[in-house]
């Protein structure tokens, strides 16, 4: 099963609830629930300590608006990358979201999450 073959509007409904599980959780410094749906290898890769200080000095990081929009699909390889345009509740303006998704033992996995 490969992921790229799903239509931009198959890939964006199941990329929407994986990104505002991420802004919840992230909102909430909740880093188990934010790294659930992540691939395995991401999972290893993310350092706790690391993506705790994240979640405790990152006015961003802990203050995402669920007001986002979807900017666009772009597929490579096995894996697919949506980005969102996400804003903030405390600081003002407009940040570039970019979820890579693929799949995992027959399941959707997040490969990559960030905030530019």
């Amino acid at each position: 099963m490969n992921i790229i073959e799903k239509s931009d509007e198959e890939i964006l409904a199941m990329a929407q609830p994986l990104w505002r599980d991420l802004i919840r959780n992230s909102n909430e410094g909740k880093y188990g629930e934010f790294a659930r749906n992540f691939s395995s290898a991401l999972a290893r890769a993310m350092d706790q300590v690391v993506a705790g200080h994240q979640f405790a000095n990152s006015e961003l990081a802990r203050n995402l608006s669920e007001d986002f929009d979807a900017l666009g699909v772009i597929r490579r390889g096995e894996h697919v990358t949506v980005l969102y345009r996400q804003r903030s509740t405390k600081k003002p303006g407009e940040w570039l979201g970019r979820l890579v998704l693929g799949y995992e033992d027959g399941a959707v996995r997040i490969f990559g999450a960030s905030i530019f």
